[in-house]
């Protein structure tokens, strides 16, 4: 098995310099927005940490490929590294403290590019997670300052905490009835957002949770952590890994009926 330890210790050397620059920026009054052609914000922070990243990235690995939200794809090969600056924009520029730098390293393989180390943090919550193919999944300050996480052991929807980010999107997709049943099966339903569910889950705090359309940059680094603490990462249509442009994340216990649940009464492809 590949050994990735150098690889995720330049990750963390990247999240602590995107999160000095990210941090220097939160709740600054003079803080500059702009909305990009899909509507969505995008701040002088967002792309000072893109930035900043890339241009480590290319010292320290310059045969690598680079995916980022803000600059797009650079470089070709079988590494890319797939970089979210600020995952919750419109957390970060409303002054809430849940967002998150995400920075992921995928390989090449027979079924396509799979994440091999991801890193998530959160500097505003104080908080960091992070996982290598095969060395399981971590939460702390540093790799020297670390505590291995898995998910929960919940087996029953009628027990199970299911997160998730809004009810628009899962209503825009024809897909809101499904939804609201399983809201219903659940025990209790919460909407953090953004990354944070999937590190519950990954954490054991959270069971389930979904999202309705995502891009890579957005699943990349969580999906790992997810698949690392002993959970099951997989698309609205089950294929397993960040590519379906959606994504639903369990214990793995109840994957089944999660998937299930969100798919009942849903369009067929193509129609809306």
């Amino acid at each position: 098995m590949a050994d990735y330890h150098d690889d995720l210790r330049l990750a963390h050397v990247l999240a602590d310099a995107a999160d000095a620059a990210t941090m220097d920026r939160f709740q600054a009054l003079d803080l500059k927005v702009e909305t990009k052609p899909d509507m969505t914000p995008v701040s002088e922070a967002d792309k000072a940490a893109e930035e900043l990243i890339r241009g480590q990235l290319q010292r320290a690995r310059p045969r690598d490929a680079i995916l980022g939200e803000e600059y797009g794809v650079e470089g070709s090969g079988p590494r890319r590294w797939v970089i979210d600056p600020i995952d919750g924009t419109k957390n970060y520029v409303r002054g809430v403290p849940v967002w998150a730098t995400l920075i992921a390293l995928m390989e090449a393989g027979e079924t396509g590019f799979r994440p091999v180390v991801g890193v998530v943090s959160a500097p505003a919550l104080g908080r960091r997670w992070w996982a290598a193919k095969g060395a399981g999944a971590y939460t702390g300050r540093s790799l020297a300052s670390a505590t291995r996480i898995g998910v929960s052991k919940v087996s029953s929807l009628a027990d199970a905490s299911f997160a998730y980010s809004s009810l628009s999107g899962w209503e825009e997709r024809g897909r809101l009835d499904g939804f609201l049943d399983l809201t219903r099966a659940c025990w209790r339903t919460r909407a953090y957002g953004d990354f944070w569910p999937y590190m519950m889950v990954a954490e054991g705090s959270v069971d389930i949770c979904a999202e309705p359309e995502l891009s890579l940059w957005d699943m990349a680094a969580v999906s790992i952590v997810v698949q690392e603490a002993g959970g099951t990462y997989t698309g609205l249509d089950g294929r397993h890994g960040p590519h379906s442009g959606n994504a639903a994340a369990s214990n793995g216990l109840l994957h089944g009926e999660l998937l299930s649940y969100l798919n009942q009464r849903a369009p067929e492809e193509g129609t809306s």
